[in-house]
């Protein structure tokens, strides 16, 4: 038989429960203050719902009403620069982080609403209904609600997404050598999403400062835990990953305060991170301003129950019995903040002539719809003062180089001036400069500022997105293929990429996401695609695709400037040539708007990049076309170099896009819209195109060439439409 032996984590998890003598030990001042908070957030959803009642708040109003408890009494023994980020349910969250803060942690139950804590309900509602004193101008909502200078991160709409950026943010923390933590608030639906589980590994692994607070309701929508997960116990998740947890009444705020102290202190001194698990429940319905049970999926039974321990109704209750505070003054307490959200609802709101009680947000309040893309990208006033040069035009010196070299090369130049920067990824760390060489000799140089990760795009993606956020570091992300995006793409897009304008446009978000295209060796359908066309329809992000390693150094110096997410396309074939670039420190930059006109000609304009640059070059000069061709550089749409694209189609009158990837995910169909709308009456000949195959290359060498674009491609398209033309 074989022998078998009981294996333990030995990892502590516990259930922690208040008792009398807590309540009597406890500071009364610190339990006013939470009682002041609780009864502060109640109104404000309160108020949220009316106001949902009377479609006046557009979009969803995720009510918080039920679960103050867990988010008052975690959040009341933290400081202003501690970090909290959460849910679309996270109104409790922001509300009791930014109250905090305004009033130094201490709240006067006789004077409730000071005008700072007035202003700060004032302009959450504000933001809640869209408006522009909001925080965030309306952009955010109800969904989307931050305060960095308060420590509030960001709340999200995406269920777990903003895990990733608090693992950023605890990192920073870390590395700054603060002793402060980050708390990442989310429900029982998010305990089972990818991210989640992958930020928990990272931080565990890291030791990062960072507190994964899970409030279960029981509900995600409609679907009860017991349905979704075989332990209804969630701070199992913790086990896993070695993080202690702590199981407590989300109903108790003194007991979710005990239990976050006792967490905080291991996350502050450096042993890594803590999963609180807090039981709460959400009086109302998923949205909106009715109960659970008129859907159907929970009964008025257990409504009533839950209602029975209410947060409020038991600080009340403990504080009565201590002769902390009398029925009077917890009257007081409730009519105070109730007054300051009627008062505050007057100020945002005003009667409809003609109609009685009927409402309406009052026009001058509204956001200008001219800022609609305001934000989605800095205006690059970065650079300025920077030696911006071309290489095209360098009359100096030159040495040589491989392509490979001149990127580790400029990423060495650029970290030993800039101790911001920080490299993440898997395998920079190793084999003497990752799969490539990029990160070659940088280990020996600047130690643990080269991360390698584990294989966790959305987390690490994530995690780099939260340093940057924090201001205090430039992270350069790499993904060893771009094919991995796919696997991050809520982190790449929905956070990265929106963050800086759907929190109100003015958050730098300096992050540099280099990958590389394999297209030609072998590695298939999964390993190898042009990610051009999709970052180039996605908001947010800049786009660089050097085609030598002088534009190389230019561009990335650029792109390690900018406030913006900055995608580094590069292309394998490219990293063994011999190459060239100015003798020197490296430190010039390409600013956007700058494409390099390779070639000057008269019948055709090409345009390409990377790599099929100069595949173009050759194939013109096989042709015997007079073609001009122009190397991009930057590719999104907020740096292309209009100009000089348009003083080539007028003298043209004709346009070929070239790229090698496929054609459905193709950057050339977005271009060749613009190029329409823009240049239409400067056209002589419809705009074409040189793509690969519907197919993503195959692994197959002989399906593989079939599928990518090729030198004869590009060749065959110039002597057609110089044949049309000339037939004219």
């Amino acid at each position: 038989m074989a022998k078998r032996k009981r294996l333990d984590t030995n990892v502590p998890w516990i259930e922690l429960q208040s008792t009398p003598a807590d309540w009597k030990a406890a500071d009364p001042g610190l339990l006013l203050t939470m009682l002041g908070q609780l009864r502060l957030v109640r109104a404000f959803e309160e108020t949220v719902l009316e106001l949902a009642g009377e479609s006046l708040v557009h979009g969803p109003a995720h009510s918080s009403i039920g679960q103050e408890g867990g988010a008052v009494g975690s959040i009341a023994s933290l400081r202003s620069a501690d970090g909290v980020n959460g849910s679309h349910r996270g109104h409790h969250q922001f509300l009791a982080k930014v109250i905090g803060h305004v009033s130094g942690g201490a709240l006067d139950p006789q004077a409730l609403v000071t005008p700072d804590v007035r202003e700060v309900l004032y302009r959450t509602l504000a933001e809640i209904l869209g408006l522009a004193p909001g925080y965030l101008q309306g952009r955010g909502g109800s969904l989307h609600l931050q305060l960095l200078e308060a420590g509030a991160l960001g709340t999200n709409a995406i269920v777990g997404g903003g895990v990733p950026f608090a693992a950023g943010n605890a990192l920073a923390q870390r590395r700054s050598g603060t002793g402060d933590l980050t708390m990442t608030y989310f429900g029982d639906g998010a305990a089972n999403i990818g991210s989640v589980l992958e930020a928990m590994n990272i931080a565990a692994a890291w030791k990062l400062p960072l507190g994964f607070f899970i409030e279960n309701n029981l509900y995600a929508v409609s679907t009860h835990v017991r349905e979704s997960s075989a332990d209804e116990r969630l701070a199992v998740r913790g086990q896993g990953f070695s993080i202690p947890g702590w199981r407590v009444d989300g109903m108790d705020p003194l007991a979710v305060h005990l239990a976050t102290l006792e967490a905080s202190e291991r996350m502050r001194s450096g042993e890594g991170p803590a999963v609180i698990e807090a039981e709460v429940y959400r009086y109302f319905h998923q949205n909106g301003p009715y109960p659970g049970s008129a859907f159907g999926y929970r009964t008025k039974e257990e409504e009533d129950s839950w209602r029975d321990r209410d947060p409020i109704a038991r600080m009340e209750r403990e504080l009565g019995r201590a002769g902390i505070l009398s029925p009077a003054e917890a009257d007081s307490m409730r009519e105070q903040a109730a007054s300051a959200l009627t008062g505050i609802a007057s100020e945002l709101l005003e009667p409809v002539p003609g109609e009685p009680g009927k409402r309406r947000i009052r026009a001058n309040l509204w956001p200008d719809p001219a800022t609609v893309n305001h934000g989605l990208r800095g205006d690059g006033s970065e650079l300025d003062g920077l030696d911006a040069q071309d290489p095209i035009r360098h009359t100096g010196g030159w040495r040589d180089l491989k392509f490979i070299d001149a990127v580790a090369g400029v990423m060495d130049r650029r970290m030993q001036e800039d101790e911001r920067i920080v490299v993440l990824g898997e395998d920079v760390h190793r084999l003497n400069g990752g799969t490539n060489g990029a990160t070659k000799g940088l280990v020996r140089k600047y130690g643990d500022r080269i991360l390698g990760t584990p294989i966790s795009e959305n987390a690490f993606a994530g995690i780099g997105g939260g340093l940057a956020l924090d201001g205090r570091f430039r992270p350069v992300v790499e993904f060893m293929y771009p094919d991995f995006l796919w696997v991050a793409a809520d982190q790449v897009f929905n956070q990265i990429g929106k963050t800086r304008h759907m929190f109100g446009g003015d958050n730098d978000v300096p992050l540099v996401l280099r990958t590389k295209i394999a297209m030609g060796t072998g590695y298939g359908e999964q390993h190898l695609m042009d990610p051009a066309g999709i970052f180039a329809t996605s908001p947010g992000w800049r786009i660089v695709a050097p085609s030598t390693a002088a534009d190389y150094v230019g561009l990335m110096n650029a792109a390690l400037a900018l406030n913006d997410p900055v995608l580094v396309i590069e292309h394998v074939d490219l990293y063994g040539t011999a190459d060239r670039v100015p003798e020197g420190d490296l430190d010039y930059i390409i600013p956007p708007g700058t494409a390099a006109v390779r070639r000057e000609g008269s019948e055709v304009t090409v345009i390409s990049y990377l790599s099929m640059t100069g595949k173009a070059e050759q194939a013109i000069a096989e042709s015997g076309v007079d073609a001009e061709l122009i190397d991009l550089r930057w590719l999104d749409r907020a740096s292309l170099d209009w100009a000089t694209i348009e003083r080539s189609v007028r003298k043209t009158g004709a346009v070929l896009i070239v790229e090698q990837g496929a054609i459905g995910t193709s950057y050339g169909g977005w271009l060749a819209d613009e190029l329409q709308r823009r240049l239409f009456d400067w056209l002589d000949h419809p705009i074409e195109r040189v793509t690969g195959q519907e197919a993503s290359p195959n692994i197959s060498r002989v399906l593989e060439a079939a599928a990518i674009a090729q030198t004869s491609d590009i060749v065959h398209a110039l002597e057609r439409i110089a044949r049309e033309i000339g037939a004219r």
